[in-house]
């Protein structure tokens, strides 16, 4: 952890013990593809479409109940909701660990109990996103969320690696296990946390989900900075992300050597958004809105390097560079949000965000391929950027977003 009088955000306490259970918690989260993978593909013998089945029984009940999760956290404690999710992923990550090391666990295991985390997880995020902004002081935020986002990137850097030693030596079984024992560690952190006391709700506030639900959506509707970004923040989820992850692979399994040229590529963008979450933490600019729309400008132009570079070397350069805009993007997006959106309002918000960018990713790996299929694999990568890109400019164009400043202060109450 970075020496407290170097980050000053991590003087805070709560935030500490958040932060750390985090960390702890991500590296988690990096092992379980590897392990799922393995686990289907080895241990059970089955087949990329199960693995797929498998992957998307997570997904689909986090994508269904995002907004569900977004209105709950916005009416209890954030802290408890938080608390159920990773004892509820621990509790379903130890079954699935004693199934496989037992040797008795069958797929349709592996599908209920993703199911099941695919839940649990759902209500951890936007928990999650409206606890952070009341730990700290506004101006520390950025730097708050720069720290998470380090610890994020380290352990997808380190996660996958540290999943390929655990299979190598043990099993999937005992990758998953580690799992599930850093939901346990998260969850301790969370007990120890004080979650600041929110302002009561009126006496005739009586909760009703759709009148509260729509409540966040107006919180979108009302601030055109926000509303101009996400068309661009949602396809570059939903058709750059996919051509970079999916169809990037297959680009290198055809002409950049195979995995052991991906791997170079993938590193290469982990190295630049560690670099880049390590630049936010010291770096805010004035005008945090116009830098994160040109920095996914750059990393919208992604896809269409992959596709027309030609060589390992110059995508993985660019790869670096894409991976430090993508750490700021990211982290001056949701400072923003954090800074500007009450929080009475602001788990409803980021689920709405989360709903209209990273829920639409299984969509858009399912038609990406046959598109690629049916136009042709550069064109379709081409085609990404040259889609996404401008929604990007025509957000800079308007002036609440490139003009949009610091705050010196929170203005969410």
């Amino acid at each position: 952890m970075p020496a407290v009088h170097r980050v000053p955000v991590l003087r805070h306490r709560d935030f500490r013990l958040l932060y750390t259970g985090q960390a702890v918690s991500v590296l988690g989260d990096a092992l379980l593809p590897v392990a799922l993978a393995f686990a289907v593909l080895d241990g059970l013998d089955g087949s990329p479409a199960q693995l797929g089945l498998v992957l998307g029984a997570q997904v689909l009940p986090m994508t269904m109940l995002v907004l569900v999760a977004g209105v709950w956290a916005d009416r209890m404690s954030r802290r408890r909701l938080m608390l159920f999710s990773d004892l509820g992923r621990a509790a379903t990550q130890t079954t699935l660990a004693v199934l496989l090391l037992s040797g008795h666990a069958q797929l349709w295991h592996l599908v209920v109990l993703s199911l099941f985390y695919g839940s649990f997880e759902a209500f951890f995020r936007p928990a999650a996103g409206g606890l952070t902004p009341a730990l700290v002081p506004p101006g520390e935020l950025q730097q708050a969320n720069s720290l998470n986002g380090l610890a994020m990137n380290v352990g997808h850097v380190l996660g996958p690696a540290a999943a390929g030693a655990l299979l190598v030596i043990f099993s999937p079984g005992a990758a998953i296990a580690v799992d599930a024992a850093t939901f346990f560690v998260s969850a301790a952190f969370l007990v120890a946390l004080r979650e600041p006391a929110r302002p009561p709700r009126e006496p005739h506030d009586t909760p009703h989900f759709w009148s509260e639900l729509t409540g966040g959506i107006a919180e979108v509707r009302k601030r055109r900075w926000m509303w101009s970004f996400m068309p661009g923040f949602a396809a570059y989820h939903f058709i750059a992300l996919p051509c970079v992850i999916g169809l990037g692979a297959v680009l290198a399994d055809r002409e950049l050597g195979g995995a052991g040229g991906w791997a170079v590529i993938t590193a290469s963008f982990g190295v630049g958004t560690i670099a880049g979450s390590i630049l936010g933490l010291r770096w805010k600019p004035a005008y945090p809105m116009r830098v994160a729309c040109l920095a996914f400008v750059l990393c919208s132009c992604q896809p269409a390097i992959i596709a027309l570079a030609g060589s390992t070397a110059a995508i993985a350069l660019v790869q670096v560079l894409s991976g430090v805009a993508v750490a700021i993007g990211f982290t001056l997006w949701e400072t923003t949000l954090g800074n500007r959106i009450p929080q009475a309002a602001l788990s409803r918000v980021t689920s709405l965000d989360w709903f209209t960018t990273v829920g639409l990713m299984p969509l858009g790996y399912a038609i990406a391929g046959p598109i690629a299929e049916t136009a042709g694999l550069h064109e379709t990568m081409v085609g990404a950027t040259v889609i996404t890109v401008p929604l990007f400019l025509a957000a800079l164009a308007v002036r609440d977003v490139r003009s949009l400043p610091q705050p010196q202060e929170s203005i969410a109450s």
